[in-house]
């Protein structure tokens, strides 16, 4: 025996539920305008100027692609930048968290589908003849049932509200993937820095290092001159003066370089007491690097790209606030087979089913609909102005790394003509003070302003190296937005 067809009431209604399931209601996303300039404010530093890298209307953007630190020729840094790749704790945090916001959109998009269930059971039933409004003379009656049903459930998303859920969940994991990629930019750009700060920290060293043994040389000098008669006490207590001072800076650098050492074990996932790592030279002078125009930061920041997903996110949600105002429908249906015993349970005339739709609509909810409507759009207002907000900011962060490269490397020539002229200084006040001409205050004066025009030259060439990161921080790094997940390669 057949089953019995559905009637046409109830095709009909199931034909019009998919037909209507193309609707949605609430707004078309367009994406923001961000404020942006043709060009950057501050011109780039000279050097950049005369590198064939630099071309303000063809940027070499492919220099920065990948691995953007291997730009700066420095093959210990490359070695660390690779171990926090793989090793560093905060970025395995992000990983997971993308991972985790990349199954909600798995976990929505099953609304799109229906649900079966089943539940079998097996029960008898003994009536109690003292049950209220029940006749005693049947109160030893009762039932036993063998019960093997499915039941099926759908929501027909007639307004788009699903659609917009699954839309929502996907856009939340691209502006995760996008926060995995800041995180990443992030932790480079400050295994980077610190990197530069130790180095500077080895350069100060070794320069320290140089002047204690100058100064023991003069020490010694004026010891001499001393014993000779031809030099006061006073001249040699000046000189042991300047040498002790030195040998205390040169000492204190060493907290210093000990917690930039610290910092970067840490971020390449491994505690300070299992790494070191050796001295070694500041790299002369900072890289060439192409920065393009400012439309192109908008594409290139993955923290940018994560605010406007949100905003798209956020547009969702106005549309699926929007989409409670409408009466939703489901088709519920159950089919299986009830018998009175293991015998009749699985024949065929124990069958059963029944299907039909059930429409459900909201009539009155003391405001709750059109508060969560409202809630959505200032939601929508408040994540397009952090979007705004955290492109003005990565704008400020490129002009702010431009000038400070600029103005360093005219400070940096400057710098350099006065610790030449610093140690000619030296050299004659040192010379005069042989020939009696001139008191050791005068040596003493000179030793100072070379030691702090010196020092200084190392600290500008730290400032232009951290300066070099941190622009390429702000740049994005080479990353751009075509790199984040599509959101129908997560279903």
């Amino acid at each position: 025996m057949k089953p019995p067809r559905l009637s046409p009431a109830v095709l009909a209604v199931v034909f019009m539920a998919v037909a209507f399931t193309g609707c949605m209601v609430g707004p078309t996303y367009k994406q923001p305008a961000a404020p942006v300039t043709p060009a950057y404010k501050e011109p780039p530093p000279d050097s950049f100027k005369e590198s064939d890298q630099w071309k303000t209307s063809k940027p070499n953007a492919d220099a920065l692609r990948g691995k953007w630190w291997e730009i700066f020729g420095d093959a210990q840094l490359n070695a660390l930048e690779e171990q926090v790749t793989v090793s560093n704790q905060n970025l395995k945090m992000a990983e997971a968290r993308f991972r985790q916001a990349r199954t909600l959109v798995r976990y929505n998009r099953a609304a799109e589908f229906p649900t079966i269930s089943v539940a079998p059971d097996i029960q008898a039933l003994r009536y109690s003849p003292n049950q209220p409004y029940f006749p005693s003379n049947v109160g030893t009656g009762g039932r036993a049932g063998f019960n093997l049903p499915f039941d099926l459930s759908y929501e027909v998303d007639l307004w788009g509200r699903i659609r917009r859920t699954v839309t929502s969940a996907g856009e939340e994991a691209q502006a995760t993937a996008a926060d995995l990629q800041t995180v990443a930019l992030s932790l480079h750009a400050e295994l980077a820095v610190d990197y530069y700060e130790l180095r500077s920290s080895d350069a100060q060293k070794r320069l320290l290092d140089d002047t204690v043994k100058a100064y023991a040389d003069m020490v010694q000098l004026t010891t001499d001159l001393f014993n000779g008669g031809g030099a006061p006490e006073s001249d040699l207590i000046q000189a042991r003066t300047q040498l002790d001072t030195a040998r205390v800076q040169d000492t204190d650098i060493g907290v210093m370089r000990s917690q930039y050492e610290h910092a970067i074990a840490i971020l390449i996932g491994k505690p300070p007491a299992a790494f070191a790592l050796p001295p070694a030279p500041l790299k002369p002078e900072p890289p060439a690097i192409p920065v393009g125009v400012p439309s192109q930061l908008l594409e290139r920041r993955p923290d940018i790209a994560a605010s406007e997903r949100r905003v798209a996110e956020a547009n969702e949600g106005i549309g699926i606030a929007r989409a409670a105002y409408f009466p939703s429908l489901v088709i519920g249906g159950t089919g299986g087979l009830e018998g009175t015993s293991i015998v009749n349970w699985f024949t065929w005339p124990s069958r059963l089913w029944a299907i039909g739709p059930t429409m459900m609509e909201t009539i009155v909810d003391g405001g709750r609909r059109r508060a969560t409507s409202e809630g959505a759009l200032a939601n929508y207002e408040a994540t397009v102005a952090n979007y705004r907000e955290t492109a003005l900011a990565a704008f400020q962060q490129v002009e702010d790394n431009l000038a400070a490269l600029r103005i360093l490397e005219q400070e940096a020539q400057q710098q350099r003509e006065a610790v030449a002229e610093a140690r000619r200084g030296v050299q004659l006040f040192t010379d005069r003070y042989e020939a009696g001409v001139d008191p050791y205050l005068q040596v003493v004066s000179a030793q100072t302003i070379a030691l702090l025009n010196e020092r200084n030259e190392v600290d500008i060439l730290r400032r232009r190296m951290d300066a070099s990161v941190l622009l390429i921080k702000g740049l994005g790094g080479g990353w751009d937005v075509s790199s984040l997940p599509k959101i129908s390669s997560m279903h």
